[in-house]
């Protein structure tokens, strides 16, 4: 059992290497960073979606930004799509699960928000109608998915693969550059420039 814990600890190490040496990556994520901050100086919001773990990946980061990190500060405006269950499941049962995220970026999304999209596969189809309807309304979309091509990378503004095709460390990355982005944006909101 030990050898098998310290072989999922070295993937992760890998896959954060591998993140440490992409530059593109980091160029993304750094461009997120500033698409986000405008968002809010501009008096938009930020919106979350994925299925299962990403949901819940969703919902953790959406927290982060709405609450707060490191320090007392003014709630910023930021939401999960997935947490309103009585929507979901009407809009689920009424017309198809394809269009949960998409009719609630309808409902919710305004030009100049931010929809941050998550999917370990980048083609969770309603995760993409999501970002399709996000892309039609002038919202900002960001991907965060695997290293494979995908329907993501279609409908995404701006993308963060994680180089892996393990859906465990795929996770482990978005949440490392999630909190990244939301850590950068509270200190250049409300303490300083990182």
């Amino acid at each position: 059992m030990q050898n098998y814990i310290s072989s999922k600890i070295t993937n992760h190490i890998d896959v954060v290497s591998r993140l440490l040496e992409d530059t593109h990556c980091q160029k993304s994520i750094s461009e997120i960073i500033d698409a986000v901050i405008n968002a809010y100086n501009n008096g938009n919001k930020v919106l979350f979606c994925g299925n299962g773990g990403s949901a819940a990946d969703a919902q953790h980061l959406a927290a982060e930004l709405s609450g707060s990190l490191y320090f007392k500060r003014p709630p910023l405006h930021a939401e999960a799509l997935h947490t309103n269950s009585s929507f979901l499941t009407a809009v689920a049962n009424d017309y198809s699960y394809d269009e949960i995220y998409s009719r609630g970026v309808e409902s919710k999304g305004e030009k100049g928000d931010v929809l941050i999209g998550i999917s370990t596969s980048g083609n969770s189809a309603n995760v993409v109608a999501a970002m399709k309807k996000a892309k039609e309304m002038k919202m900002v979309t960001v991907g965060f998915t695997g290293m494979k091509h995908c329907e993501m990378d279609f409908v995404s503004k701006y993308m963060v693969k994680i180089p892996s095709t393990d859906t465990a460390r795929i996770q482990e990355g978005h949440i490392l550059i999630g909190h990244i982005v939301c850590e950068a944006v509270e200190k250049s909101l409300f303490h300083e420039n990182p």
